[in-house]
C-alpha cells in the first residue's frame, strides 16, 4: 500500500486518527496542525500523508507539510521514512530539509541524500511532558493574567521576535496572536501593569495540549518571569482538562531545558531538523 498523499484534512484524520491517538504526545504537531485546519481552514495548501505497510495493515505513520516548508514527520518506522522519499521527490524535488524524531529523520535524510551524505543537523529539540507541576518558589514579582485585546500589539511583536529567535519565517503574527487572545490561550506575567513575559498553549486535542511559545524580551530575562508564566499556563491547561501538557525545548539552550525540568517537565523524545546540501 505504501504512502497516500492528500490535501483533505478530513481524509487524513479519518485514515490516520487511530495511529495518531495511540501516542498523542509524540504526534502532537500532526494533531494540532490538522485540528487547526479542521477548525479554521487553511489559507495555503497543506500536504498530508499516511502510510500502511500493506493493503491489509492499519495506518502506522503520517506526516504534514505546508509547502515550501519542510515536512514534519510523525513517529514512524525507518522503512516508512525511506519510502516517503520518492513520493515527496516526485512532488517537491527542491526539498531542502526535514523534521522528525531522530531515527526517522535520519532515515529520510540518508535516503534523500544517498551516497553524497550531504546533510547536517540544523536544530535539535526535546519534547517534554509535565509530571507534577512545581511552580517557582519564591515566585518573581508580579502576577499571571490572561492576555487582553489591549496587549495585542506588544504580543504580536513578541511572537515575531520568538519566530526570529527560532529560525521561523517572518510573517505578520497579529491575526494568530489575536486568535490566541480571543480564545483565552495566551497568558502574561505582569509587573505593575506591564507585561514582562508571555506563554501560550494549544487547544486540547486527543487529551493533550502543548505550551508554545514561551518568550521573555532579552532585556527582562534572568528574573524568573519565563518560569512563572510557564507554570501559570501549564496549570491553566491542566485545569481546562488536558491529560498531558507538553512543550518543546531547544537542546542548544541548556537554561530553558533546566528551567522546564525544575517546573516538573520530564523528557519524552528528541527530534531534529536536518538540512540537505544539494
Amino acid at each position: 500500500m505504501g504512502w497516500q498523499l492528500t490535501e483533505d484534512v478530513e481524509e487524513f484524520r479519518t485514515a490516520a486518527g487511530a495511529c495518531l491517538a495511540r501516542e498523542p504526545a509524540r504526534s502532537t504537531l500532526l494533531l494540532s496542525i490538522s485540528e487547526s485546519m479542521r477548525v479554521g481552514g487553511a489559507t495555503t495548501p497543506v500536504r498530508f500523508g499516511y502510510w500502511r505497510e500493506n493493503e491489509d495493515a492499519p495506518v502506522s505513520a503520517g506526516f504534514v507539510q505546508t509547502p515550501p516548508l519542510r515536512p514534519l514527520l510523525g513517529p514512524m518506522p525507518d522503512r516508512a521514512a525511506r519510502e516517503l522519499v520518492p513520493v515527496l521527490r516526485a512532488v517537491d524535488p527542491e526539498l531542502t530539509s526535514v523534521q522528525g524524531e531522530n531515527a526517522c529523520a535520519e532515515a529520510f535524510a540518508a535516503e534523500w541524500t544517498g551516497r553524497s551524505g550531504g546533510r547536517r543537523v540544523s536544530r535539535q529539540v526535546r519534547l517534554f511532558r509535565l509530571g507534577e507541576l512545581t511552580p517557582p518558589d519564591p515566585a518573581p514579582a508580579g502576577r499571571a493574567r490572561l492576555a487582553a485585546d489591549a496587549d495585542l500589539a506588544v504580543l504580536a511583536e513578541w511572537m515575531s521576535a520568538f519566530a526570529a529567535d527560532t529560525g521561523q519565517p517572518g510573517a505578520d503574527y497579529t491575526p494568530a496572536t489575536a486568535e490566541r487572545i480571543a480564545t483565552g490561550r495566551m497568558w502574561l506575567w505582569d509587573v505593575a501593569g506591564a507585561p514582562v513575559a508571555m506563554a501560550s498553549v494549544s487547544p486540547i486535542v486527543a487529551g493533550q495540549a502543548r505550551v508554545s511559545p514561551v518568550y521573555t524580551p532579552l532585556r527582562l530575562r534572568g528574573r524568573g518571569y519565563g518560569g512563572a508564566v510557564t507554570a501559570a499556563v501549564s496549570r491553566a491547561a491542566r485545569d481546562a482538562g488536558a491529560e498531558q501538557v507538553l512543550l518543546f525545548a531547544d537542546l542548544a539552550n541548556p537554561t530553558s531545558n533546566a528551567l522546564y525540568q525544575r517546573l516538573g517537565y520530564r523528557p519524552l523524545t528528541d527530534s531534529r531538523t536536518l538540512t540537505f546540501d544539494h
